[in-house]
């Protein structure tokens, strides 16, 4: 039934400043966007990773109705190289670390950032992630 990552969607409430945040810790633009009625930025979207996967940031106006904010709930854990590495590009940027780098069985690594808009992000050196990738056709990697 869950065939993988769509989306990964991101809240703030100033849309521009969380996208030019991503945009240097990404060291990529946006590739896409989207304006609200009255002008401001709504949503932005960018394309990251091997596959490429969608991290999208959307104006918090636009959040449910009665939706609350704050609480750690899904976390989307990305695959990095190198988690402290990527841990303390992060925190260089503003992001305040939640845990890790923890080193887990079989050479798994996690580490946990609130990026400085709320969200909460997972990073994870994933031998898994990278032994499906190699397993990919050379036009999917």
């Amino acid at each position: 039934m869950l065939r993988g990552l769509a989306n990964a969607g991101l809240w703030a409430d100033d849309v521009d400043a969380a996208k030019d945040w991503y945009t240097r810790a990404l060291s990529q633009a946006p590739y896409f966007e989207r304006s609200g009625p009255d002008g401001r930025t709504a949503y932005a979207e960018f394309r990251i990773g091997d596959r490429p996967d969608e991290l999208g940031i959307v104006d918090r106006r636009y959040a449910p109705p009665g939706s609350t904010w704050g609480t750690l709930g899904p976390v989307a854990y990305w695959h990095v190289d190198d988690v402290a590495a990527a841990l303390d590009r992060l925190t260089g940027l503003g992001a305040t670390p939640l845990d890790g780098p923890t080193h887990r069985e079989d050479g798994f690594v996690t580490a946990l950032v609130n990026d400085p808009f709320g969200n909460t992000l997972g990073l994870m050196h994933s031998p898994h992630y990278l032994a499906v990738r190699e397993q990919a056709a050379p036009g999917d990697r």
